[in-house]
């Protein structure tokens, strides 16, 4: 199975979806199913995880329900109240996981006493955690995965690092660090809207890849469309083709092998 660890589906409203700036104005519409699976066939991939776009519980819902009637949607990494003591996780066989955007909290977000306590359950139900931040971010998340040494984490877009500058550190040395944990994944997602939509070369981004790859190994890194955003600067299939352009070792895991495993697929 030749899984997309991370793509989103929507129905674009304006005030929902205010992060959609002017420069992303192609994907002010809404982007469903039939939509990415089209796209799916065209890169020989056969299943994907859908990730939350909007910090709701009735998107939660929304995502579970498209998993129930598309069998090609295979888990779901949907939106709870984490930081709120009677928070509702849906008991659904495809929630997979929970993510919270925490690229657009304060500083400190990640190391708050309440929203820990509810990590904590996802533990109990045996759900991972997505960690959605920037490169600013990576102290915080090292103090925030040292808290919890049995939960799943994955980091979703390899933290966002500066790549539109071409800075490799301090986000070289955090993401090595992070890497050293053993209950941390990896995803090869959301790379060239890091870097300049109409500009970027994979030249550009292989120094980033080299760093997860040798910090991560192909067994703990997967690969994610993060469609449809990431159409403000690259088609689905030449995204999948140059993460399957990866060795044998490396593509059997990253294309498929690592998210079943690490999402339970």
């Amino acid at each position: 199975m030749r899984i997309d660890a991370h793509q989103h589906f929507w129905l674009y409203d304006p005030a929902e979806y205010g992060w959609i700036d002017a420069a992303m104005r192609a994907i002010r519409r809404d982007f469903q199913p039939a939509d990415l699976l089209a796209e799916m066939r065209a890169a020989g991939i056969t299943g994907s995880v859908c990730v939350q776009a909007r910090q709701s519980l009735a998107e939660t819902r929304w995502l579970l329900d498209l998993a129930d009637r598309h069998d090609f949607i295979k888990g779901v990494v949907g939106w709870v109240a984490l930081a709120d003591p009677a928070c509702e996780i849906p008991d659904h066989p495809k929630l997979k996981g929970v993510r919270h955007v925490v690229q657009s909290e304060r500083d400190g977000f990640l190391l708050r006493e309440n929203f820990n306590r509810g990590v904590d359950r996802l533990r109990e139900r045996g759900l991972a955690y997505d960690l959605l931040i920037v490169e600013r971010q990576l102290p915080d998340a090292l103090q925030f995965v040292d808290r919890h040494p049995d939960q799943v984490f994955v980091i979703d877009h390899i933290a966002k690092p500066r790549i539109r500058d071409d800075a490799l550190t301090p986000w070289r040395e955090n993401i090595r660090e992070l890497a050293r944990r053993a209950n941390v994944w990896c995803k090869l997602s959301g790379m060239v809207t890091e870097a300049d939509y109409g500009g970027w070369t994979e030249a550009q981004l292989r120094p980033y890849v080299d760093v997860v790859l040798d910090a991560f190994g192909p067994r703990r890194l997967m690969f994610g469309s993060d469609w449809p955003v990431c159409l403000v600067a690259v088609g689905y299939a030449r995204w999948a083709g140059i993460v399957d352009a990866l060795s044998a070792n490396e593509r059997d895991h990253i294309m498929g092998r690592t998210a079943a495993g690490v999402y339970q697929l």
